[in-house]
């Protein structure tokens, strides 16, 4: 692998969490988990190059350019998620009580 193949993995993997950040964005569960596979499957492959190829000053500025913006779509991500977990939460809490009510009143 060369330097240019070691900068198109690392697009197509910003290119990945963007999906991945729109998809929370809409609420898109499914997707999101569909597109983190291939996400896992990128960074499977990409690790041994990583490590073995030697980027100029110029690869390695736009690899790290790269690598902040898949980190803010991570962190993106993770809130969106952690909106959505604490949401589902609170609809579960609200669903149990309901149930206690109706086996303690009757329905």
């Amino acid at each position: 692998m060369n330097p240019s193949q070691v900068i198109a993995n690392y697009e197509s993997l910003s290119a990945l969490t963007g999906q991945m950040r729109e998809a929370a964005m809409r609420g898109e569960w499914d997707y999101l988990i569909n597109i983190e596979h291939q996400c896992g499957e990128l960074v499977a492959t990409m690790k041994p190059f990583d490590i073995e190829v030697m980027l100029d000053e110029a690869a390695r500025l736009h690899k790290n350019q790269l690598i902040h913006k898949i980190l803010a779509d991570d962190a993106e991500i993770r809130n969106r998620a952690q909106v959505w977990m604490s949401q589902l939460q609170l609809s579960m809490q609200s669903n149990r009580q309901e149930q206690r009510l109706l086996h303690a009143y009757g329905a």
